[in-house]
């Protein structure tokens, strides 16, 4: 008598704006589908079916997609990643659903805040691995040592979400970045998108701030580096988090943009890269062999959310193969809750923290440079995660 099928279900943003942090996830499903066709439990062995509804970049289609993928397809695990709305819609209707779930690309912080809870609190359902704003905060400081900054950090913030998180007191920047004598200076908050930013160019002026960070859009950071020119300021470095950990091509932004922001040789996070030392533990690619297949079967350039897609597959097979009855939502669920995995992202360990239902990954520190094929992102600093190669030495701008 054969075993029960089961279902991975995957939400993921085919259409809408986030659609190109989607792609990653497409291709890992086509790619890694053979291996996931059917999984071996103990004695038993289950077809597994995987079933793909797109969030259309909006948290309410998100909420449905969650809903269908409970109902009406029976999914016993639901994987997501990318959105700052979209991700915690999926994660908070797998919560109310019962569904397993397990979602990455969001600072552990904002994962728990987002929804309505404090660092500590234990979901049922949902597991999450990234980093933190901390982590974040630290190789931010790291690459503002290296180019030789003291003084004041201006902080070019929004007034939404990752302002409101990076500005918090507990979760934020500042006692990371404070601790090691930066003095963080907030240019003041702005809407998205931004019409211009004369007020925020003024406080730099006024606090002789050379070095700027922001998670803003690529689009409003051009924006700010021109007026900042044109006002005759030229910050030294310019670190930022959000869509700049991605390819310049594949930020949604207006003409002109990504010119200006290699001139302005931005630094950010890196949490995956073609360097990065890991071998994935279901079918033994490593970092750079995924890199190098994606841009021969696609023809772009590697991002980083390619790796942590890949994880996410790992994750669902090995949850699947371990969980006393993987039939069982809630047998799978504690599965998740006890795995300790090597993936091609990293070592994934729900078992120790920071917080319940949390798996951390380390960050490194990386530049845009240029290169003969565009924009490219270098490993310029490995403090938290010495493992990871450096390729580039830090350039602050001229």
């Amino acid at each position: 008598m054969s075993s029960p099928s089961l279902c991975v279900g995957v939400v993921a943003p085919l259409t809408g704006r986030l659609a190109p942090l989607g792609s990653p996830l497409s291709y890992v499903l086509r790619r890694l589908a053979p291996r996931l066709a059917h999984v071996r439990n103990g004695s038993r062995r289950h077809d597994v079916t995987l079933v793909v509804r797109d969030s259309r970049s909006d948290p309410d289609a998100a909420r449905q997609a969650v809903r269908d993928l409970a109902d009406a397809d029976g999914a016993h695990l639901v994987l997501t990643m990318a959105g700052t709305r979209v991700l915690p819609a999926v994660t908070a209707a797998c919560e109310e659903a019962g569904v397993p779930c397990v979602s990455t690309t969001f600072p552990w912080q904002a994962y728990v805040h987002t929804r309505g809870a404090e660092a500590g609190h234990r979901f049922r359902w949902t597991y999450h691995f990234a980093w933190g704003l901390d982590d974040i905060a630290a190789v931010f400081a790291d690459l503002w040592e290296l180019a030789g900054g003291a003084g004041a950090v201006g902080c070019l913030w929004n007034d939404d979400l990752q302002g409101g998180l990076l500005r918090h007191d507990r979760y934020g920047f500042a006692p990371v970045t404070s601790a090691r004598g930066h003095a963080l200076v907030d240019l003041g908050a702005y809407g998205e998108p931004a019409d211009g930013f004369q007020a925020q160019v003024e406080r730099m002026r006024e606090h002789g701030a050379e070095l700027i960070t922001s998670a803003a859009t690529a689009t409003d950071l051009a924006l700010f580096h021109r007026q900042a020119r044109e006002a005759g300021l030229r910050p030294r470095l310019i670190t930022c988090s959000r869509w700049l950990t991605y390819p310049h091509t594949h930020t949604t932004a207006a003409p002109g943009v990504h010119g200006e922001l290699a001139d302005a040789r931005v630094a950010t996070l890196v949490y995956w890269s073609p360097g990065h030392p890991y071998r994935s533990g279901l079918d033994g690619t490593t970092c750079a062999e995924l890199a190098r297949a994606y841009r021969q079967d696609t023809g772009a350039a590697w991002l980083q959310p390619l790796g942590l897609a890949h994880a996410l597959l790992e994750t669902a097979h090995h949850a699947l193969s371990t969980a006393d009855d993987p039939t069982d939502r809630a047998s799978v669920a504690q599965a998740l809750a006890g795995t300790r995995l090597d993936t091609i992202a990293g070592r994934l360990d729900w078992t120790r923290g920071p917080t319940p239902n949390i798996a951390l990954l380390p960050l490194v520190g990386g530049q845009w440079q240029p290169g003969p094929r565009g924009p490219g992102l270098a490993v310029v600093s490995n403090r938290a995660h010495s493992g990871v190669a450096l390729t580039g030495e830090l350039t602050p701008a001229r």
